[in-house]
């Protein structure tokens, strides 16, 4: 399959019959020996701006009739040619005749070798120049390096290489795409008029392609995710280690006086067009939102690539206990899968932050998501301690992120340290059996539910156990509840300054929905676990 099968070519795109060739081929003839007649380079310059020149520059292309510099300039007229209709016909070629790389794929290896040998280095030489600069308050000029681009680009690819045999030629040729592609980055990148966009280009080069990005990422850069996506896919480890380390450099920026001293002006004009006043403060608060979309794009793009300087410097700034919450909290977010994971000191410095009671809440679940990141052994210890906080949201957290890292061998372990928790909300237990129900192992998650739910064991404990039933319990379940539906012994109670702490269920009654109160054991068992059981067998029924 040709390398030019790809979404962004046209659906009309190069390719070319054996009587299109044969067409092309009979030109030729007719202008090698036609009486009185002699092709020069005024007839192939010529022939570029007719409306059967192209037709005429191919037979010249591919006859061997014809000197080697006439066949290269008629190749390089092919590439230099205007659109017509909205396409380069002269690299693309129509559905009637061949462009220059069909035309060069039918060619004999040994003239199209020495031909491509002379065209390349006029193409890489075009590509070179640089990209012509807008006048103020005018459009950007069509840059004229495109099409040689395009066409350098085609060759390259044709048929998984096969019109550049010569690997030091090849290398050549995607140095040269590769310079074309990051100089002038943004633009190019939304340029509409390419044959191939710079995106694709880079995912054919891959690592040689983006290899210069880093050097792009410039506070006040535009497209730095865009930057970031690539060198993310495509880059080397020295690529993504340079990366890193310039978004650093950008993110400090970011976040530093000097930037919002810098943007001052423009804010005081934007707001002079729209016709705003606003005073001193106003102004202030204009900037440090400003200031904080710009820094979270930057965290966006520092989790994409990552690298020992964005984690170094994403740890620092959420430790910070200065910043501004959403700030620290997009940070936190953005080191997703980017700390080491065996790293004891990464695992501190986040539990440290899920635990520390001064942090913000928003703050504090992404650390505990990030802490789910980690080994077992590496963080169980520390989450068993946040058990204790005063907070049963965090509590909560904790331990549904231990029962998650856990398999069945370890629930005992898990119920002694829960058992010990005070002041339980009724959505810790239902929310642990649950987790209970999806576990893997031995013993079975049934028979550890069946084991804890008899007395004698904690509180805590016996309401996580029977909560497996009302997670995944059906009728046929109920005998292994039915012991505990008269059971007076009391449920816990929240503390008295406990937030959205509750111990209620909701049950249909004859005349609709009534919320019942859970005192007891019992009444958990009545009005939250036999409803839920009860449910599936008309779920199933259905």
């Amino acid at each position: 399959m040709s390398g030019h099968d790809t979404a962004a070519r046209n659906p009309t795109d190069i390719g070319v019959t054996a009587g299109r060739l044969a067409c092309a081929l009979t030109v030729a003839v007719v202008l090698a020996f036609a009486p009185g007649c002699r092709t020069g380079e005024d007839n192939v310059h010529r022939w570029g701006t007719t409306e059967n020149g192209p037709r005429k520059l191919v037979a010249v292309l591919t006859h061997d009739k014809y000197p080697m510099d006439l066949r290269v300039e008629s190749a390089a007229t092919l590439v230099s040619m205007k659109p017509r209709g909205g396409r380069r016909i002269g690299i693309q070629g129509t559905d009637e005749q061949p462009g220059l790389v069909d035309a060069l794929g039918q060619m004999s290896p040994t003239s199209r070798t020495a031909l491509i040998a002379k065209l390349m280095p006029r193409l890489q030489t075009e590509m070179a120049k640089p990209p012509p600069v807008a006048q103020a308050g005018q459009p950007a000029p069509a840059d004229p390096s495109i099409p040689y681009k395009d066409a350098a680009f085609a060759i390259l690819t044709y048929e998984d290489g096969a019109l550049l045999p010569d690997e030091a030629q090849k290398k050549s040729v995607r140095a040269s795409l590769a310079q074309w592609s990051t100089t002038n980055f943004a633009e190019r990148m939304d340029d509409s008029s390419q044959l191939f966009g710079v995106e694709q280009m880079l995912r054919e080069l891959k690592a040689d392609g983006v290899r210069a990005i880093p050097a792009m990422m410039v506070p006040g850069a535009n497209k730095l995710d865009r930057m970031a996506d690539l060198v993310a896919d495509f880059g080397d480890a020295d690529t993504k280690l340079s990366a890193s380390e310039k978004l650093v450099a950008v993110a400090r920026d970011t976040s530093s006086d000097n930037w919002v001293k810098q943007k001052r002006p423009a804010v005081e004009a934007a707001n002079k067009a729209s016709k705003l006043a606003p005073n001193e403060d106003q102004l202030k608060a204009q900037l440090a939102q400003y200031q904080e979309e710009e820094l979270l794009r930057d965290f966006g793009s520092m989790k994409k690539i990552g690298g020992k300087p964005v984690v170094d410097y994403l740890l620092g700034y959420v430790q910070d206990k200065n910043g501004l919450e959403k700030r620290r909290t997009a940070a936190m977010a953005a080191l997703q899968g980017n700390l080491d994971r065996n790293n004891p000191q990464h695992a501190q410095i986040v539990l440290s932050i899920a635990s520390d009671v001064a942090t913000p809440d928003s703050l504090r679940d992404v650390a505990l998501q990030r802490v789910g990141e980690f080994p077992r052994p590496v963080v169980v210890a520390r989450l068993y301690d946040l058990f204790k906080n005063e907070n049963w949201k965090i509590r909560w957290v904790a331990a549904s992120l231990v029962l998650k890292m856990s398999d069945t061998s370890q629930v005992p372990e898990f119920m002694a340290k829960i058992g010990q928790a005070e002041g339980l909300a009724i959505t810790e237990p239902l929310s642990y059996g649950g987790l209970l129900a999806d576990m893997k192992g031995t013993p079975s998650a049934v028979s550890l539910a069946d084991k804890y739910a008899a007395s004698g064991n904690s509180m805590p404990a016996r309401l996580t156990a029977l909560s497996y039933y009302y997670s995944v319990g059906t009728p046929a379940d109920l005998p292994k509840v039915a012991p505990y539906e008269k059971e007076g012994t009391a449920t816990p109670k929240c503390k008295a300054d406990a937030k959205e702490c509750e111990w209620k269920c909701t049950v249909q009654g004859a005349s609709g929905q009534d919320t019942k109160d859970i005192k007891t054991v019992g009444e958990f068992v009545e009005f939250c676990v036999k409803p839920a059981m009860m449910k599936r067998a008309k779920a199933g029924s259905k």
